[in-house]
């Protein structure tokens, strides 16, 4: 598999904007790359360009895993991970607004007290 080429300025700013924009600040993004199984009939390992940034007690990746298309999750730590149930986006911008709104959800979730069944 050819490789796949870092995130663009394009793409960061999106995703910046993004995060201005929920969270009312800039939020920093950290550049990385990880290894990820793209073929669900392999065990072959692709290295993907990623985006990781912290924020209210959840950690979120971005993984641009070819020309326009991307997946994304969200964890709190090693066995809390969330997906958006979407395995493919083909525009950044709506994946992150979409992992934002889902760990937003998630969060108010989380933090509200449990409520007797009714």
């Amino acid at each position: 598999m050819p490789d796949i080429p870092d995130f663009n300025d394009t793409e960061l700013w999106i995703a910046r904007s993004a995060l201005a924009e929920r969270y009312g600040k800039a939020v920093p993004l950290e550049l990385a790359d990880s290894e990820l199984r793209l073929d669900p009939d392999s065990t072959a390992l692709t290295v993907c360009p990623t985006l990781f940034w912290t924020e209210r007690g959840a950690s979120f990746v971005v993984f641009r895993i070819g020309e326009g298309r991307y997946r994304c999750q969200f964890f709190y730590g090693p066995n809390e991970h969330y997906g958006t149930g979407r395995d493919v986006y083909d525009d950044i911008g709506e994946c992150v607004i979409h992992l934002l709104q889902l760990q937003a959800d998630h969060e108010s979730r989380r933090d509200s007290p449990a409520r007797p069944d009714v």
